[in-house]
């Protein structure tokens, strides 16, 4: 049966109605926001996955080009692969999602959410979000929410929920946040260096409208929502644990806190095999191998015990820094030969080599999805091959995690950019994940910042990137502990990862995965004030000493440009007929150019000379003749009774009179210049017929 709930947010009517469509799944509702209408369905399989140690929820964000009236262009005219806004989006509506299911539930969730239709000052994204939460909520698959997110703008020094698209345009932030009815469960923002103080302002504006949403989406589970259906539980064998722990746990508390990394595996792994040869002596081999797999997750719970208890009741971490303390740090630049800029960032056993490459204003990314963004200039990508984690596994193309964290270094360094009036090239940074063991977004961040300053990007400041982490006691949650510079383990074994780039000035990215149900407003205070000081540190004591502004040069591998601005209605002349004009100037110059529809011309040579040529010949073909102005041009015939004529480029001549060739008298045109020679000649007048007058005379008087 049909239901229709609405409520308003941000002056706009937010709509659900479910029992309409898509009648099996476990949990389905239809979600309209303005005219975007995005269908969220959540659906749970009977039985558990065999074979795993993790939660496995699959959430799928689905653009469908008709959303916007648009046919897919390629020969098959569908949608392909998902676009990597749609990968993001997916990655957003799912870490609020994931910790709020039962830790010992192991069937599998999809969250599946098609865009039907889409209204630019109505984001579909926020719809998703919301969907998700509200088709789980009111199905019988267990979950603890709801929740609920907005968006979030800043213009003006005005926080503005759910920005229309013009409002996007003129704002310093693009959050979004989604959280519980108690805490902050997600955030995930863009920034023009926005303060810690007005960054979190902006948060705890966000949380009002998600306690209220929060709120819609309650009373619709109270009404229609199903039973939630039992499972069976994953849960460790507290017995086998019991064991595990009362005989192991001084020699875990002593291998895990081996400061390098590598040791500390192999020392894990020792220990791996005395506990199953242990076992094996007291209970025979053949329990051994029935009890194998719980075993593996006893040692991984004591471990993980362990790890937690040492932080959060010693304040002591496996490597012996204090909870403050950064890893060892070092970066360099200028280290591969021929690329236009590099970067090596260290961060203890994390390494990243960025790379900077500049090309044509035509080579940025085209995009086609569903908003009105169709290209970027700025791209960002990021690399985890197998080897980075000591793993013997060939590389299958970019996953949604690789995505993800180039895209947040990409949110991190666009708002330092120089714009395209300034510097107009495409830019791409590749950032290769040499080395892992935790924060390799932030190590991308911090080498690709020295990669731009290296190429000669005028970037307005250096951005540096570091992430904090949370343990928090179980039984009490007001007693936490946050830690600064968080590694592999301590992301693996604790209850956050806390992402923040920025300049000394401000915040420009941010992202936080938890695995708790929520944040305070005091945790996320603490982790901005942690991380300002961390990035202040590494921005002035770490890479200022190495690279601190960008070369007043860009790479003398990198194309020269000329940029220049032609009147709209003079484009078609540069380009000529089928091109010819604008190939016969690329031909005779080696040059690139590149015409934007304003009128902006780009000329891109290796060799500065031909660029001006180039420019010469576009400024000939555009020039207009006007009475009283002073020109170049070639001679192109001469008439010994009447005088030469002058090609003054874009196909206009002009009469050089024989009486206007010098000051005194002229017998013979040839005794004082020839065909092709260059002349600087004054424009005189202009007859009826548009023919053109020239004097070389005039000049000479004027001097």
């Amino acid at each position: 049966m049909l239901k229709t709930y609405s409520i308003d947010l941000a002056g706009r009517n937010l709509t659900i109605e479910t029992g309409k469509m898509a009648g099996l799944a476990n949990g389905s509702v239809l979600v309209k926001y303005g005219d975007t209408t995005v269908l969220v369905n959540a659906t749970a399989s009977k039985e558990p996955k065999d074979g795993i140690d993790f939660f496995p929820l699959s959430v799928e964000y689905n653009e469908r080009l008709y959303a916007v009236g648009k046919i897919p262009g390629g020969f098959t005219k569908r949608e392909g692969k998902p676009s990597e806004k749609a990968i993001l989006t997916s990655r957003a509506i799912d870490r609020p999602l994931r910790p709020l299911f039962p830790k010992d539930f192991r069937n599998d969730v999809v969250v599946d959410c098609l865009v039907l239709s889409v209204e630019q000052d109505c984001s579909p994204e926020v719809c998703a979000m919301i969907g998700a939460s509200c088709a789980l909520s009111i199905s019988d698959i267990p979950f603890g929410g709801p929740t609920a997110a907005v968006n979030v703008g800043y213009i003006d020094g005005q926080v503005i929920i759910n920005p229309t698209e013009e409002q996007r345009k003129v704002s310093r932030l693009n959050l979004t946040v989604a959280g519980t009815i108690d805490k902050i469960a997600m955030i995930e923002a863009g920034a023009y260096e926005l303060t810690n103080e007005e960054m979190l302002n902006s948060i705890k504006t966000a949380h009002v409208e998600i306690k209220r949403l929060c709120e819609f989406i309650q009373k619709i589970k109270d009404e229609i929502g199903k039973p939630k259906f039992e499972y069976k539980s994953f849960t460790v064998d507290e017995e086998i644990y019991e064991l595990v722990s009362n005989e192991f746990k001084d020699r875990m508390y002593n291998d895990v806190q081996t400061p390098d990394k590598i040791e500390r595996d192999e020392k894990l792994s020792k220990l791996t095999e005395d506990v199953n040869e242990w076992y094996k002596e007291k209970f025979g081999e053949e329990k051994l191998e029935e009890d194998k797999t719980q075993i593996a997750d006893s040692l991984y719970k004591l471990e993980k015990k362990t790890v937690r208890k040492m932080i959060l009741e010693e304040h002591k971490r496996v490597d012996g820094r204090g909870i403050y303390d950064i890893r060892p740090l070092s970066c360099s630049v200028d280290i591969i030969p021929r690329v236009h800029g590099s970067g090596l960032f260290s961060r203890g056993r994390t390494q990243v080599l960025s790379i900077a490459t500049l090309g044509m204003k035509s080579e940025e990314q085209e995009l086609d999805g569903l908003d009105n963004e169709t290209a970027k200039r700025y791209m960002h990508q990021y690399n985890f091959p197998g080897y980075s984690v000591g793993e013997a596994k060939t590389s299958r193309g970019p996953g949604r995690r690789e995505i993800g964290h180039g895209a947040l270094a990409e949110k991190a360094l666009v708002p330092v950019l120089p714009s395209v009036e300034e510097f107009p090239y495409a830019i791409r940074v590749v950032s290769e994940i040499l080395s892992s063991n935790g924060s390799t977004s932030q190590g991308s961040i911090c080498a690709s910042s020295l990669a731009l300053m290296d190429a000669g990007v005028p970037i307005k400041k250096p951005v540096a990137g570091i992430s904090t982490g949370l343990i928090t006691d179980e039984n009490d949650p007001n007693n936490y502990v946050v830690i600064t510079d968080i590694q592999g383990i301590e992301d693996f074994f604790g209850d956050m990862d806390f992402k923040v780039g920025g300049t000394r000035d401000g915040i420009t990215a941010i992202q936080v995965d938890i695995k708790v149900d929520g944040l305070s407003y005091d945790i996320i205070s603490e982790a901005f004030d942690r991380t300002l000081k961390a990035r202040t540190y590494i921005l002035d004591e770490i890479m200022g000493p190495v690279i601190n502004e960008p070369r007043p040069e860009i790479s003398k591998y990198a194309p020269k440009i000329i940029s220049m601005k032609i009147d709209v209605e003079k484009i078609k002349d540069v380009i000529g007929s089928g091109g010819k004009t604008i190939n016969k100037i690329i031909e005779e110059t080696g040059v690139k150019i590149d015409i934007e529809e304003d009128g902006s011309v780009f000329i891109y040579s290796d060799d500065t000379s031909k660029a001006i040529d180039a420019q010469g010949m576009i400024e000939d073909i555009v020039r207009e003749i006007e009475v009283g102005g002073i020109y170049t041009g070639k001679v192109v015939k001469i008439n010994d009774k009447l005088g030469a004529f002058v090609s003054l480029g874009a196909g206009k001549e002009g009469l050089l009179h024989i009486s206007k060739i010098a000051k005194e008298r002229v017998n013979r045109v040839e005794d004082y210049m020839k065909v092709g020679d260059e002349v600087t000649v004054k424009c005189i007048s202009i007859d009826e017929q548009g023919r053109i007058n020239l004097s070389r005379k005039d000049l000479y008087e004027a001097e």
